[in-house]
């Protein structure tokens, strides 16, 4: 990216964190994962080869670190610097769902992200001892991404989008635009199963627990004043 040629500190920062999805990416490791898998599940449009290139850039700029695990795996660490972007970051997307978000188009709907997402948000502790499987289907997508798995064991939650074999605990059933719009505050839980937009069997204790460990989206509290 060539620079702005300005020895101003906005121009200097906007080379690094404004560079395209470097944004993204910095709400990946501030939010979810510091795997570069897990990243690019946060961002699947992004090619491997534009991430990795990104990840050196702000290891290069100091807004990272890369380790080794002790597995002899990788994994991107914000630093200091780095942690200090969050409020930023956040921010940007206060600011976005405040003044210019309207109603999704079809193009921006992902189960696949949307469901990193949620998972990224559950509270483990919400979920009884044990193994809990949760299955969600969207009702309104072809079969190969119709359904989705929920796995919380210990501290721990994972996304399956293939059968993990285990018997299931609670299903969901909703059209992805849904779950999107419950996700992000704009239609209520309880309005959506009210009016049959999502259904929910199982257990009765899972779905009385539903609301405390189904997270919504940081920004779900951020009302629109746009036009």
């Amino acid at each position: 990216m060539k620079g702005y040629g300005q020895y101003c500190p906005i121009a200097q920062a906007a080379e690094i964190v404004t560079e395209r999805w470097t944004p993204l990416v910095l709400r990946e490791l501030l939010v979810r994962g510091t795997r570069f898998n897990d990243i690019r599940r946060g961002v699947p449009l992004m090619s491997p080869s534009l991430l990795a290139k990104r990840l050196r850039s702000l290891e290069e700029a100091g807004v990272l670190e890369r380790r080794v695990r002790s597995n002899g795996g990788t994994e991107y660490q914000l630093t200091e610097a780095g942690r200090e972007l969050g409020p930023l970051i956040l921010q940007l997307g206060d600011w976005g769902k405040r003044w210019l978000r309207r109603r999704v188009r079809r193009d921006q709907l992902d189960a696949g992200v949307l469901l990193w997402d949620i998972r990224g948000r559950v509270d483990p502790g919400c979920f009884p001892a044990g193994r809990t499987v949760v299955q969600i289907e969207f009702t309104d997508l072809p079969a190969a991404q119709r359904r989705w798995w929920l796995v919380n064991e210990g501290n721990d939650a994972d996304l399956c989008l293939t059968n993990p074999g285990y018997e299931v605990d609670l299903y969901l059933a909703s059209t992805l635009r849904t779950l999107t719009e419950i996700w992000m505050g704009d239609v209520s839980l309880q309005r959506a199963r009210d009016d049959g937009m999502l259904e929910i069997h199982g257990r009765s204790d899972l779905r009385r627990r539903l609301r405390s460990w189904l997270q919504l989206s940081p920004f779900a509290g951020i009302r629109r004043k746009g036009p």
